[in-house]
């Protein structure tokens, strides 16, 4: 069941990271709909027909948007002192594993040290603040092996995507080792954890070479869906689950942060850790479309298999997956349907976060 405390995030002031991105529009909405002050940081609105600008105008009085590169240390330094935040969730960052191969230096600067200027930036901060630093799950050194990896597992990451965020997660640790306690240079109320999420689906992805957003293009013009990898195996969830898991942590981050200032995998139960072909076949099951095996090499590097551990959040958060594998795809495929005949993106984003908080 779903235990976010409504009382908690009414006028808290939050800033959002990369709050015109896929997840990022549906955490806005979820924030607004909880009564926070939201403040959203990016370097630009995203693509014209993407999630965020198809819901930026019912929402452009709800909250505070700031184009800012996360980049520009001066320009970080100067928001994060006017708004004096009570929660940072930082999703910023250049998240595509074939785009990190075409711009690596670009990848490197955003993902690690736009992630170090808002470290730096928050360590300054008096007040009381929980900075919940998102990452993903492929910062893992991959083996390739069936067992979920834990926290506690070896950092890695062979495309400049995923070492870059991996490097990330090092530059966190550090500062919450060197900036969160009672020492010299330490802030007694500053808490700073990491969130490490699995595969995430749901409406109003449209990022090029993703499976869903390919899927989808496949089905609006009515093509076959080309499967690249077919037996490659992740952790699929849709996209509240992961987003519910840094609400909770944000929510104890700031409440004791000494005990959470940690960090944490968010994923599904084993049973929803599928092939990307068992995703396909449950895609064109509902949108009635076919696919194809596309028998080719690979021109980037991809790890077959990724599994996680989400132990710890259960445990400590009390965290737990809300929506199984097929609930997942099933509200997933039935948002683009929806959109694909006319219906408004921001009322099926609503609608899918009242159902989620509601589900026993």
């Amino acid at each position: 069941m779903v235990n976010i405390n409504k009382d908690f995030w009414k006028n808290k002031k939050v800033i959002i990271t990369g709050h015109t991105g896929f997840k990022g529009s549906w955490l806005l909405i979820w924030l607004i709909k909880l009564g926070a002050k939201v403040y959203g940081i990016s370097i630009s609105d995203g693509i014209e027909h993407n999630l965020f600008n198809s819901i930026k105008r019912k929402l452009s009085n709800k909250f505070v948007h700031k184009l800012i590169d996360i980049r520009d240390l001066g320009k970080v330094s100067s928001a994060i002192s006017e708004i004096k935040p009570d929660v940072i969730i930082h999703m910023a960052a250049q998240a595509l594993v074939q785009e990190s191969y075409k711009d690596p230096i670009k990848t490197w600067s955003t993902n690690l040290m736009g992630t170090i200027n808002l470290l730096e930036c928050t360590s300054k901060i008096k007040n009381p603040c929980s900075f919940v630093c998102v990452t993903t799950d492929k910062v893992y050194e991959n083996k390739n092996w069936c067992y979920g990896y834990r926290e506690n597992d070896n950092l890695g990451g062979i495309d400049p995507y995923s070492a870059s965020k991996a490097a990330a997660e090092i530059a966190i640790k550090s500062w919450r080792k060197s900036f969160c306690g009672e020492n010299n240079f330490e802030i007694s109320k500053l808490g700073i954890a990491s969130a490490r999420a699995g595969n995430v689906i749901g409406g109003g992805d449209f990022a090029e070479n993703r499976l869903i957003p390919d899927c989808f293009r496949a089905y609006v013009k009515n093509n076959s869906i080309k499967v690249r990898n077919p037996n490659s195996i992740r952790p699929w969830q849709f996209v509240l689950e992961p987003l519910y898991g840094y609400l909770l942590l944000a929510e104890r981050l700031y409440q004791n942060p000494k005990i959470y200032s940690s960090e944490y995998n968010f994923g599904p139960n084993n049973e929803s850790n599928k092939t990307v072909l068992e995703v396909v076949e449950h895609i064109s099951s509902y949108w009635n479309v076919s696919y194809i095996i596309q028998h080719e090499r690979d021109l980037f590097h991809e790890a077959t298999i990724l599994n996680l551990d989400i132990s710890k959040a259960k445990k400590s958060l009390q965290w737990e997956p809300v929506w199984g594998f097929e609930e997942s795809i099933k509200k997933t495929t039935q948002w683009y349907k929806n959109i694909k005949s006319g219906y408004d993106p921001y009322t099926e984003c609503l609608n899918n976060i009242k159902s989620f908080e509601t589900e026993n």
